[in-house]
């Protein structure tokens, strides 16, 4: 019963408190000038992965490093596999920014990086460090690009985000909110995450690729599916793929420097697993990004086989 009860009440703060977040830093950050199509494929995308770094973090600093590393994983698997195939299915998707059809390959080199920092089995800050330094180009690169793009592209972002009429100081308390509700929600989310692995006998890292890792892409599940329905496709698989470089590069970066992370439970297989999955999505989108119900049908089965492989595994051991 309190397992059930951390989890579910963990999940709802993070929830609310990524919802709360996204909206104010969106809404301040056009109040600062920022274009829409900037802030659309970056805060909002970042901003969802606020669980994820919630969660990585109380993670890290209660010593659960496969919980922390599983997470990222988890949920980058489930952002291409779970959330991208579903979008497609739903309404086939065809994006036209180029900061999108940028962010594939990217994800890619940002996979391989993470995946040969953890050779040793372990991030230390100094990798830490690097990673943030990605992050940060990538901002920039993005910024860049965002200024370039066509008027069509510009006007779907302005459409879908937060209302500028929003006061400042609501922008504040919103992020304050949403900060505070992030941080109870990921110390609840991790704690029933170690009690259910323990209670089913099972790592805390598997816990942390499964179940936390669909918990904490719920944010990118809701609004990559709600983009896909409204006619949104930049939004949708920039969301989806701006939160994946995010939980690569911003996620493991800040969590292994406020605690070496270590690669604990989670196997070279699971990262091939994640690297896999995002070639699988720059092959299925070749030269254009255009994603069918088929394709996205790949996809989703793709995750199932990771769940089923990863659950045969567990079995086995």
């Amino acid at each position: 019963m309190l397992t059930t009860a951390l989890l579910i009440s963990g999940l709802g703060l993070l929830f609310l408190g990524g919802e709360a977040l996204v909206r104010g830093s969106a809404a301040l950050a056009l109040r600062f000038g920022l274009t829409p199509l900037f802030v659309g494929l970056t805060i909002v995308s970042f901003g969802t992965s606020s669980p994820e770094l919630a969660v990585s973090i109380s993670a890290s600093m209660s010593g659960q490093v496969g919980v922390a590393v599983g997470n990222v994983v988890g949920s980058n698997i489930a952002n291409i596999g779970l959330i991208l195939g579903i979008s497609a299915l739903l309404s086939p998707i065809k994006a036209k920014s180029k900061l999108v059809l940028w962010d594939v390959p990217i994800m890619i080199a940002a996979s391989f990086l993470v995946a040969a920092l953890l050779d040793d089995s372990r991030l230390a800050w100094r990798e830490g460090l690097l990673l943030l330094g990605g992050l940060v180009a990538y901002t920039g690169f993005g910024l860049h690009l965002a200024r370039r793009e066509k008027n069509g592209i510009r006007r779907e972002f302005e459409g879908a985000l937060p209302p500028g009429t929003v006061t400042l100081a609501r922008q504040i308390v919103l992020i304050l909110m949403g900060t505070g509700a992030l941080i109870l929600g990921g110390r609840a989310f991790v704690d029933g995450g170690v009690r259910m692995a323990y209670a089913f006998h099972v790592s805390p890292a598997v816990i942390g690729l499964t179940v936390v890792a669909l918990g904490t892409s719920l944010p990118e599940l809701v609004t990559s599916v709600v983009a896909a329905l409204k006619g949104h496709p930049d939004i949708a698989v920039g969301n989806a793929i701006g939160s994946s470089l995010f939980n690569l590069l911003g996620i493991l970066g800040i969590a292994s420097i406020v605690h070496p992370l270590k690669l604990g439970e989670v196997q070279g297989e699971d990262l091939g697993a994640m690297i896999a999955i995002s070639v699988l999505l720059l092959v299925l989108i070749r030269t254009r990004f255009d994603l069918n119900r088929w394709e996205g049908g790949v996809l989703v089965a793709s995750y199932v086989g990771y769940l089923a492989w990863l659950f045969s595994r567990v079995s086995g051991a």
